[in-house]
């Protein structure tokens, strides 16, 4: 379960204060996997960054139970003068899982070859989307945070990404971003819809889908 209690986030841009959440009280059950929906610039990914906890509230709380992924397609934690492997080292101690067994799951996983004990300051978006995708996948989560799922590599590889999610999500929960309809549809049974601050939680995803197009008409 993940609980917001009067959480209120305040980002600002170019020198123009935003409210991304107003005092917002929701619980986020285990059991569901939710669809996050707004307009675009509405803190979405701000959103997931607050409820992995890499940033902070400026007012109320959020309650975590469970274990909880980064989001999926954030890369900027790594570090850029530590190698792919001394990153996988450091994430394993953080999260308390067997160093030696994470280190083994990434380098196969991500199929960087000799890269994968290179400074990740060398690397392309697309080897960085890899290492991070293998790291998330090699730690179990109650929750994964998902914004846009990133497809890299060659066909092969996108199809091994694809069934190794959807392993991990038969005993876990998502919660994504996405730009794309049919993504957070298939992937997703319930939802929210974050607009001006507002977080609103819809048991049936088509629901919030609705009213996220009924936002977007009267924008």
């Amino acid at each position: 379960m993940i609980r917001l209690e009067k959480a209120t986030k305040i980002m600002t841009h170019k020198g123009t204060r935003k409210t991304i959440l107003d005092n917002v009280s929701v619980v986020l059950k285990r059991g569901k996997s939710i669809g996050v929906l707004g307009r675009n610039g509405a803190g979405k990914s701000t959103l997931l960054q607050l409820l992995a906890g890499t940033l902070s509230l400026d007012g109320g709380r959020i309650v975590r139970s469970g274990k909880i992924s980064w989001p999926l397609g954030f890369r900027g934690s790594f570090q850029g003068n530590l190698t792919g492997e001394q990153n996988v080292r450091f994430v394993a101690r953080i999260y308390g899982v067997d160093t030696a067994e994470l280190i083994e799951y990434v380098e196969e996983f991500a199929e960087l070859g000799d890269f994968f004990r290179v400074p990740i300051s060398t690397y392309s978006s697309g080897m960085k989307a890899r290492l991070a995708f293998g790291v998330s996948m090699g730690i179990h989560f109650d929750y994964y945070l998902v914004d846009e799922i990133t497809a890299v590599g060659d066909a092969n590889f996108k199809q091994k990404c694809q069934k190794i999610f959807e392993t991990r999500l038969a005993d876990s929960d998502v919660i994504m971003v996405s730009h794309s309809t049919k993504t957070i549809q298939d992937y997703c049974d319930s939802g929210i819809v974050l607009e001006k601050g507002r977080v609103s939680f819809f048991e049936n995803i088509d629901d919030a889908i609705e009213q996220h197009d009924k936002n977007m008409r009267h924008s």
